[in-house]
C-alpha cells in the first residue's frame, strides 16, 4: 500500500491550490479525482466561469450553439491547465477514480478499468464539492426532459420552451440567459414571495425587470407530478388552490445543492456528517478524525469557490503558520447574483437589520443619478448603504445595478478593515465609474 504525506479527494478550488502549494515545498501529494472533465473543481467547469460566460455571451447576442462552444472552449483550456498545475509538480500525482474510505486512514480507489488500489494519507483532505438536489416529484425520474445546471450548459440546442423549478439566484440567472438566447421561459417557485431573503423594494425591482423581459413567473407554485407527452414534458402545479399545467421541452431543476458524501464510505470512519450530509468540522476544517480535514462545499455552509479558496487558508496557516485563522473569522461575505444588471450584497440588508433589531442609518440612491449608468445604457437598480448609528461603520450593503459585483468588494474592504462610511463618502475616485456613485450615496 502506497503512502503519501497528503492525500486530497476532490480538484476543487481548496484543494488543488493545497496540492500545489505543499508539493512545490517538497511534500507527496495524491490529488484523487472520479472525472476528467472536472480537473480545476466545480468553478470552472460546471459552474461559475462557463456560466458565466454564456451569461455575457447571451447579453451580446450570439448564438446559442456559437456561445456553447465558446464555453467549451474556455473550460478545456482551463481544465487542462489546472491538471497540469499540480500533475507537473515532481512530488504530486494525480489518479483518475473512485474514492472510498475503507478505515480512517485507508483509501480505496477503482480507477477507470475497475483495477482497485488503496492508499494512505498521513494528512487527508475531503474536496468533493456539493451535487445538485433532485426533488421528490412523481414523475421526475422517469422524465427524458430534466436538466440540472450542469447539463443545462452542455445542450446541443436551444429549447423553445424551458421551465425552471426553482426562482432562487441559480434559477434567476439561468431564465435570464435562456431568454436572452431567445427561449420561452416559466419559473416556478415554491415561494409565495420572490427573493424573500432580499429587500422588498430590491426584491420588486428585480422581479419587474425580469418580467419586462419575457420571463413568466408562477409564484407559490407546488409541482406535484411531471410527465413526458411527444417528446415534450407536462408540469402539473398547484397554485391558489387551482391546479395548472405548463408544456415545456426541457425543465431545468435548479432547487440547489448538497454536499456530495454518498458512496465516499464515511460509514466506514469516524467522520461525522449532519442530516444533510455535510461533513462536520471544528472552527479548523478539521473533521472529527485526526488529520482529516474538510475543504469547501462538502462541509455545507457558503457555496462560493472564494470560501474554498479561503478554506486553503486557513489550513496552510495551520500547518505552517502561526494557527490564527479561524472559520469563525469569515463574517463579512459578499455575493454576486449575475443577472443583468447583477445584485450584489454583502452584511446586513435592511430587512435583516430589523429583524435584529439593529439601530442603523440608510443611504439609498437609484443608480438612475449615477452618470456612468448612463454611459453604459442601463439606468435600472438602486444603492442601499446601512450604516450603524453609533460607529459610523457600515452594517452591510445591497447594489442592484450594474457593475455591482467590483463596488461591493469595496465596501466588504471597509467593513473588513472597521472604516466608517465616511472614509468611502470623501474618496476620489476615477471617473466615470460606477464606485463614485458612493460619493453621493453617503451624502
Amino acid at each position: 500500500m502506497e503512502k503519501f504525506k497528503n492525500v486530497i479527494i476532490g480538484f476543487g478550488k481548496g484543494g488543488k491550490t493545497l496540492a500545489k502549494k505543499l508539493s512545490s515545498m517538497g511534500e507527496s501529494v495524491l490529488v484523487i479525482e472520479k472525472s476528467k472533465k472536472m480537473y480545476g473543481g466545480t468553478c470552472i467547469n460546471i459552474a461559475c466561469l462557463p456560466s458565466k460566460n454564456l451569461i455575457l455571451n447571451a447579453e451580446r447576442g450570439v448564438e446559442f450553439t456559437e456561445a456553447i462552444n465558446t464555453k467549451n472552449e474556455l473550460t478545456s483550456f482551463l481544465r487542462n491547465k489546472n491538471y497540469h498545475m499540480v500533475a507537473d509538480e515532481a512530488t504530486a500525482q494525480v489518479l483518475d477514480g473512485n474514492a472510498k474510505f475503507i478505515s480512517n486512514d485507508v483509501i480505496e480507489i477503482t480507477l477507470e478499468n475497475g483495477e482497485k488500489v488503496q492508499v494512505t494519507g498521513e494528512r487527508i483532505f475531503i474536496n468533493t464539492g456539493a451535487t445538485p438536489v433532485i426533488p421528490n416529484i412523481e414523475g421526475i425520474k422517469e422524465s427524458q426532459n430534466i436538466l440540472d445546471s450542469t447539463a443545462a450548459m452542455d445542450l446541443a440546442n436551444l429549447p423553445k420552451d424551458l421551465a425552471i423549478i426553482g426562482g432562487g439566484y441559480i434559477g434567476l440567472e439561468f431564465s435570464e440567459m435562456f431568454r436572452k438566447y431567445g427561449s420561452n421561459v416559466t419559473v416556478l417557485d415554491i415561494n409565495t414571495t420572490f427573493l424573500p431573503r432580499e429587500d422588498d423594494d430590491v426584491a420588486q425591482m428585480i422581479f419587474s425587470d425580469l418580467k419586462d423581459e419575457g420571463i413568466t413567473f408562477e409564484l407559490g407554485a407546488q409541482v406535484q407530478k411531471i410527465t413526458d407527452v411527444d417528446g415534450k414534458s407536462v408540469i402539473i402545479f398547484e397554485q391558489d388552490g387551482r391546479t395548472k399545467e405548463v408544456k415545456v421541452d426541457k425543465i431545468l431543476v435548479a432547487s440547489g445543492r448538497k454536499p456530495a458524501t454518498t458512496n465516499l464510505g464515511l460509514e466506514n470512519t469516524d467522520i461525522k456528517v449532519d442530516d444533510r450530509g455535510a461533513v462536520v468540522i471544528d472552527d479548523q476544517l478539521k473533521t472529527s478524525v485526526d488529520n482529516v480535514w474538510a475543504i469547501g462545499d462538502v462541509k455545507g455552509g457558503l457555496q462560493f469557490t472564494y470560501i474554498s479558496l479561503d478554506d486553503f487558508r486557513i489550513i496552510m496557516n495551520q500547518l505552517y503558520g502561526d494557527n490564527s485563522r479561524r472559520v469563525s473569522d469569515r463574517t463579512i461575505v459578499p455575493y454576486s447574483v449575475f443577472i443583468n444588471p447583477p445584485l450584489s450584497n454583502v452584511g446586513l440588508n435592511e430587512k435583516q437589520a430589523k429583524a435584529q433589531g439593529k439601530s442603523y442609518k440608510l443611504y439609498k440612491q437609484l443608480v438612475a443619478a449615477v452618470p456612468k449608468a448612463r454611459v453604459i445604457g442601463d439606468t435600472r437598480g438602486i444603492y442601499k448603504v446601512l450604516v450603524d448609528e453609533t460607529t459610523n461603520e457600515i452594517l452591510g450593503a445591497t447594489i442592484y445595478g450594474e457593475e455591482s459585483h467590483e463596488v461591493i468588494n469595496l465596501i466588504t474592504l471597509a467593513m473588513k478593515a472597521k472604516l466608517p462610511y465616511t472614509m468611502l463618502r470623501d474618496q476620489i475616485y476615477t471617473h466615470p465609474t460606477m464606485a463614485e456613485a458612493l460619493n453621493d450615496v453617503l451624502k
